[in-house]
Parts: C-alpha cells; sequence; structure tokens
C-alpha cells in the first residue's frame, strides 16, 4: 500500500469509531466527547488538502512506505 492509501485508510476509520463512540444510539457509545476527535481528524484532513502538509503521511515516509502516485 502506499502513503495515500494508508492516509485515507486511517482518516476513515478514525473517523467512524470516533462517531461510533460519540454517536448516543451507537450500540458502543462512551461519551459525545468522542465527536471532538471527529472533528479534529475532519479539520486536519481540510488543512492537509489546502496547504499540503500532513503529519500521519511524514511519518509513514519515515518508516519507509512508498509514496502515491500521482493520479492516487
Amino acid at each position: 500500500m502506499t502513503i495515500g492509501r494508508y492516509v485515507r485508510l486511517f482518516v476513515g476509520s478514525f473517523t467512524l469509531l470516533a462517531l461510533a463512540l460519540g454517536a448516543p444510539a451507537s450500540p458502543i457509545f462512551q461519551s459525545q466527547s468522542w465527536l471532538w476527535f471527529a472533528a479534529f481528524v475532519g479539520v486536519m484532513m481540510t488543512q492537509s488538502a489546502l496547504t499540503g502538509f500532513c503529519p500521519m503521511a511524514i511519518g509513514l515516509k519515515a518508516l519507509g512506505v512508498k509514496p502515491s502516485a500521482a493520479g492516487e
């Protein structure tokens, strides 16, 4: 897998987990405070799209994960 795919996998997983933990109708509900984490993930993805800076991508690159293709 490439950096872009890992980033999308983690972002999607973190968002779904935070929503499941924060939504009162969820069977694994813990606290509505988890919704702040989902908002944080969304803000980070927005700033990444606008600036091209993604801390997770930098970390994955340092671990040796191959970069994304141009069209990916």
